[in-house]
C-alpha cells in the first residue's frame, strides 16, 4: 500500500485552455493524464467561494431556513441562507450579510462550522458553512428575489425532510447534518 506522499495515482495536468471567465464561474479544459498513461480532457469549472450560516434559536431546537425554486433543477427546496463572498470580504462576514438580506434576521454570532468542496471531481467552488447561536428579527428580508418562505424548521424534523427530497444542497445538507450529529454544547 502507498503511504503518503507517494503520490503514486497523482494526475498529470499538461495544460488548461479557457471556455469562458465570468464574474461568477470560470469554465476550461484540462488535458490530463492518469498514472497509467491515459490521456483525456476534463471540463474544470472554478467558482468564487461561498458562505453560508446555520442560525440556530438559542434552545438549538430550529433552524432558519428559505423555501425556494432552484430553476437548474427545477424544484422548491429548503436551503440555509448564503451566497458568494464578495472580493477581500472575510467569509464571516458574508455569512452575516446574507441571513439579514434574505432572511430579515441578524445572527447573534458567527463561528466557523465547516468547509467543503462540493463536487470535486470537476468543480473548485469551496463553500464555507459558519453558525449562529440565536438572532434577532430586523424586519422584512431586503433581497425579495431569494425565498418565497423564510420559516424556523424544527431540527427534528430535517431528517424527514430529507428523505422527502425537500433540502437536497450539499451545503444545506453538510451543515444540517453536522449540527445534528455534533449538537452545540
Amino acid at each position: 500500500m502507498a503511504s503518503e506522499g507517494d503520490e503514486v495515482t497523482l494526475w498529470k495536468v499538461h495544460g488548461e485552455r479557457l471556455i469562458d471567465n465570468t464574474r461568477r464561474l470560470q469554465l476550461s479544459i484540462a488535458s490530463v493524464e492518469l498514472p497509467d498513461g491515459v490521456q483525456f480532457e476534463q471540463y474544470v469549472l472554478r467558482m468564487p467561494k461561498a458562505a453560508m450560516m446555520v442560525v440556530l434559536d438559542e434552545k438549538h431546537e430550529n433552524v432558519l431556513m428559505m423555501w425556494r425554486h432552484r430553476f437548474i433543477i427545477d424544484r422548491w427546496v429548503w436551503e440555509l441562507p448564503g451566497g458568494y463572498v464578495d472580493p477581500d470580504e472575510d467569509p464571516a462576514v458574508t455569512a452575516a450579510r446574507e441571513v439579514e438580506e434574505e432572511t430579515g434576521w441578524r445572527p447573534k454570532n458567527v463561528e466557523p462550522l465547516v468547509a467543503l468542496q462540493p463536487s470535486v471531481g470537476t468543480t473548485d467552488a469551496e463553500n464555507l458553512l459558519f453558525v449562529s447561536h440565536g438572532a434577532d428579527h430586523i424586519g422584512d428580508p431586503t433581497d425579495i428575489n431569494e425565498a418565497e418562505l423564510v420559516e424556523w424548521v424544527p431540527l427534528s424534523s430535517i431528517r424527514a425532510r430529507i428523505e422527502a427530497g425537500e433540502i437536497v444542497g450539499a451545503a444545506s445538507l453538510v451543515g444540517l447534518l453536522h449540527v445534528l450529529a455534533f449538537p452545540p454544547g
